[in-house]
């Protein structure tokens, strides 16, 4: 099983295969054809899962607990 993941739209091309999609980004709207409404949705979406894991990382990068897994990994759980 392969898990797909969620990306912005800069990561457009890698969502090509639809039966095994390496990244899920949202819709681009054309200079001449703007989006649909259920395109609108899934954008929305997206971006409503998105801001949930970003959040999660501003509030670790700001407890500096990044800084502290980047030398030691093993004790991740005991400074989480």
């Amino acid at each position: 099983m392969s898990w797909a993941r969620i990306g912005d739209l800069g990561f457009t091309g890698l969502d090509d295969d639809t039966d095994n999609p390496v990244v899920i980004t949202g819709y681009k709207a054309a200079r001449t054809e703007p989006l649909t409404s259920a395109k609108k949705q899934v954008n929305k979406l997206i971006v409503s899962v998105r801001a949930v894991c970003e959040h999660a990382f501003v509030h670790l990068k700001n407890w500096r607990i990044i800084t502290k897994l980047r030398l030691s990994p093993r004790y991740a759980t005991a400074l989480l």
